[in-house]
């Protein structure tokens, strides 16, 4: 793809973000009358959240780049909120999409280093164990070049190891372990997929199911299944021309897919061979917006609602007005529609937060993704960032706007079911014409009942530290790790 600068309003984005985010090549990397905050309803009594299966996953709320299985973005641990202060930093020599922490208490991530050096080249997929208590780096694992977002998609499984597809059409069991050295990343296990990719194809996404597989998903529309075990269960194609850029979202008796034209789930047979139970297109418009990576949705399926998987939401891609779309997770019959924002950016390349029955979606309309990240031209070539984010709540058959705001979130928040807040960083208040990557860049924590902000912190400015809509996790601490295009952050109560 041929770099071309991007725009915000009529100005060119600065040349030091551009140069430095080009390197990156995997960033993942989510209408109606608004309701005053004053109606907002408490917190939800009961909110069943995806419980880990009995196999193959991490701690509950820090090994899943979306929260759980289920693709929620929640979280059962609060985070540093209304006290919140700067705490420790790096300097990773990458952007992390995302981070875990292991039953040992070690965040480690996946990055992509804008150099590696086994061998000398850039944009380089790389597993980095950091210091819980310093944010310092103490060590990494560069891994095989691949697809987009080969090394985006992956979790932290029941032996703290990062479970990541590479460049060679392997799943990889990444561990790190103490040596009379130090700390080393090595790579524990491999399980070779590639017999079944196709040429030119790469593995974007993966994810374990309730019995003890491992559900892959490819660029061009290929799903597979494999043991823990290295059995190769097989494979399912879907039509020709539908591509995938999210992740699976998994639950006991079946997994969503979705694809830059419809959303599918799907179950696994007694041979586990992957097969689909129902398919739903959606109105993916005329073109990619701008604020989006891909021709299409840019949502993981989010399931929630009765029972915590009973429906499962996405946002289309229509051109005027995106929609929310909620479905019965069973059999695909549509609960509710509306769309997805009143006043706030038409688009989201965001994963939708869910809380019971209440649903949160971000804006990304108009937010500047490094232009080798992006998939084709987009339409308009660019827009302003204007941001906002809305809660939806499902009552009673029916889609209602609790909220609207109008705070320009640019990583992938995390909502914490502890405190009752959505954490992220951010941008200040949209000014038309103004550059997108300069400014002070903040700690934002909002209330899910409200809306409100309910504590802004400063943790450095842009380019420098340039959101790149990367996800964050919050520890067991309380502390939230989130990373920047040039740090790791830790921010702390």
């Amino acid at each position: 793809m041929r770099l071309r600068p991007h725009r915000s309003g009529n100005r060119p984005a600065p040349a030091v973000a551009l140069i430095l985010a080009a390197a990156l090549l995997g960033v993942p990397a989510l209408f109606g009358a608004s309701v005053p905050a004053a109606t907002a309803d408490p917190l939800p009594a009961a909110a069943p959240a995806a419980p880990s299966p009995a196999i193959g996953v991490g701690p509950v709320g820090t090994s899943l780049m979306h929260g759980d299985l289920y693709s929620t973005d929640s979280t059962p641990l609060p985070g540093p909120g209304r006290s919140a202060r700067s705490a420790a930093s790096s300097i990773p020599g990458g952007a992390c999409a995302a981070t875990f922490i292991g039953s040992d208490g070690l965040p480690v991530s996946l990055c992509t280093r804008f150099v590696g050096t086994d061998p000398l080249q850039v944009a380089v997929p790389t597993v980095v164990l950091f210091d819980p208590r310093t944010a310092q780096p103490i060590a990494q694992r560069e891994l095989a070049k691949g697809g987009l977002l080969g090394g985006v998609y992956g979790y932290l499984d029941d032996r703290d190891r990062v479970v990541v597809a590479d460049g060679s059409g392997a799943i990889l069991f990444v561990g790190h372990h103490r040596t009379a050295d130090g700390w080393a990343v090595t790579v524990d296990k491999r399980i070779d997929v590639s017999a079944k990719l196709p040429a030119g194809d790469a593995i974007t996404g993966l994810a374990p199911d309730w019995q003890g597989r491992i559900w892959y998903v490819t660029t061009n529309g290929l799903v597979g299944t494999v043991t823990r075990g290295g059995t190769v269960l097989g494979t399912t194609r879907l039509p020709r021309g539908e591509k995938l850029g999210n992740g699976l979202t998994v639950r006991e008796s079946g997994v969503s897919v979705l694809t830059t034209h419809a959303l599918y789930e799907m179950r696994a047979g007694d041979d586990g061979v992957p097969r689909t139970v129902w398919r739903r297109a959606y109105d993916r418009g005329s073109a990619r917006k701008p604020g989006q990576l891909t021709w299409g949705s840019g949502t993981t399926p989010t399931y929630f609602g009765p029972g915590g998987d009973g429906w499962v939401a996405i946002v289309d891609n229509a051109d005027r007005r995106p929609r929310l779309l909620v479905y019965r997770s069973d059999t695909g019959e549509q609960v509710c529609s509306m769309p997805a924002f009143a006043r706030s950016g038409q688009g989201t390349e965001n994963s939708i937060l869910a809380w019971g029955d209440s649903l949160v979606i971000p804006s990304t309309y108009g937010y500047q993704y490094p232009p080798m990240a992006v998939d084709g031209p987009s339409r308009p070539e660019s827009a302003g960032f204007t941001g906002g984010a809305t809660r939806i709540d499902v009552r009673d058959g029916a889609c209602r706007r609790v909220w609207e705001n109008s705070d320009r979130l640019a990583t992938l928040p995390r909502l914490s079911r502890a405190d009752g807040l959505i954490h992220a960083l951010g941008y200040g208040p949209y000014v038309p014409g103004a550059i997108q990557q300069t400014g002070a860049v903040d700690y934002i924590a909002t209330d899910f009942r409200t809306g409100k902000r309910v504590r802004t912190l400063k943790i450095g400015d842009a380019p420098f530290d340039e959101p790149m809509e990367l996800t964050g996790t919050i520890g067991p601490d309380g502390s939230f790790w989130q990373a920047t295009l040039g740090r790791m952050h830790k921010i702390s109560r």
